[in-house]
């Protein structure tokens, strides 16, 4: 058996001051938000599935959204502390909560560091004013340093969050502006590329001409110059978009890519359990006020809740696991899939990945080279074929 890939839980916190136009999370604008109803709400959901999940060490517990550092601390600290009680806590259980560098937010860090937070990722998405403006952030570059230094003084641990590949960067500029990120970083940076996807407020922007993305080729430029830059600065890429100094990885994204187990809860969290029958995938009802109904009516809100077949399981551990540096375990592969490796793996598919540059195996582990990593849809696509 391969070493356990961890246990977490997630909690989505589904509101927001205002979407952003790249947005496509399940996030939402309320005037108001009773806050007793949403704690007691989150509270039952989370003790319906310890009912349901056999007791396991919690590694990690993530308040993510929408913008979690909206919620009141106590909530948070009512949350842990549940989440204490049902499984027991990992010495070394990491807490965070993701926020954005507003002041009035920055103010609160205190608060939920008492709670029981002990690592904060910080949504500053650019360093300049006039990309926060285009990205349709409400604070300003100043406001995100300001809210970076009170994160350090509070949180021994320190995330935060760029986009880069945006109309018209130029590879200069991006590099100057990674540097200034790595001369301001704590331990672990998130460096997403911009994205286009459905249904947001710069999806209609393309539609209209009035924004122009990066063709694929100078994007590609972009991430290829993220990891040599980081990866120098000692801070390398351990999964596609985040860097990391050794050692200082965040662990409940780990649990994702490693395919442990996860508690989804909240409108539209996504979770993976095994609870006797097999490993299931969940799905929390979207919309937060019919997830808040059925909540208040039954208990909780799941909205899917299937069982996940061995050839699916195997999927989705490549999917998860090949965007890490350090691959998937042969062992793992072979757990999940309960066959050799080669009746999973096509070897004459593996075989051209391997020549091709693309996958790199050897005795213990099958691993996405870069170059395999810059193009792993395509990768899959072929390998899962």
């Amino acid at each position: 058996m391969s070493a356990d890939p961890g246990f977490g839980i997630y909690v989505h916190w589904p509101f927001c001051k205002s979407k952003c136009p790249y947005c496509d999370f399940n996030s939402h604008v309320r005037e108001q938000v009773d806050q007793r109803r949403w704690r007691d709400g989150l509270l039952a959901e989370l003790a319906h599935f310890a009912e349901r999940v056999p007791k396991r060490n919690l590694g990690s517990i993530f308040f993510g959204g929408g913008t979690p550092s909206l919620m009141p601390p106590d909530t948070a600290a009512a949350i842990i502390d549940a989440a204490r009680t049902a499984f027991p806590p990992s010495p070394n259980l990491e807490v965070t909560l993701e926020a954005n560098p507003t002041s009035v937010e920055a103010a609160r860090f205190a608060a939920f560091r008492a709670a029981g937070v002990n690592r904060v990722s910080l949504g500053l998405q650019a360093l300049d004013d006039a990309s926060l403006k285009f990205l349709g952030r409400q604070h300003s570059a100043a406001e995100a340093r300001a809210a970076l230094e009170v994160a350090h003084r509070h949180f021994a641990r320190v995330s935060f969050d760029l986009i880069y590949a945006r109309p018209g960067q130029t590879r200069e500029a991006w590099i100057a502006e990674l540097k200034q990120a790595l001369s301001i970083a704590g331990e672990h940076l998130s460096l997403y590329q911009l994205t286009i996807e459905p249904n947001t407020g710069f999806a209609g922007a393309v539609a209209r001409g009035d924004i122009v993305p990066l063709d694929a080729d100078p994007a590609a430029d972009l991430y290829a110059a993220t990891r040599d830059v980081c990866g120098a600065a000692g801070m390398p890429a351990y999964e596609i978009s985040n860097h990391a100094r050794p050692g200082r990885e965040c662990r409940h994204n780990l649990v994702y890519w490693r395919y442990g187990e996860y508690l989804g809860l909240g409108p539209g969290a996504h979770g993976r359990i095994s609870d006797g029958g097999g490993k299931r995938a969940t799905r929390q009802l979207r919309k937060p006020e019919a997830w808040l109904e059925a909540v208040e009516a039954q208990g909780h809100g799941t909205e899917a809740d299937d069982p996940i077949d061995r050839t699916e399981q195997v999927e989705e551990l490549l999917m998860m696991g090949l965007r890490l540096s350090e691959g998937v375990p042969l062992a793992r592969i072979r757990e999940v899939s309960g066959a050799p490796i080669d009746a999973v793996l096509k070897p004459e598919r593996l075989g051209r990945l391997i020549d091709g540059g693309f996958i790199h195996r050897d005795a213990e582990r099958l691993r996405a080279t870069a170059e395999g990593r810059n193009v792993l849809n395509a990768l899959l696509a072929e390998l899962l074929a």
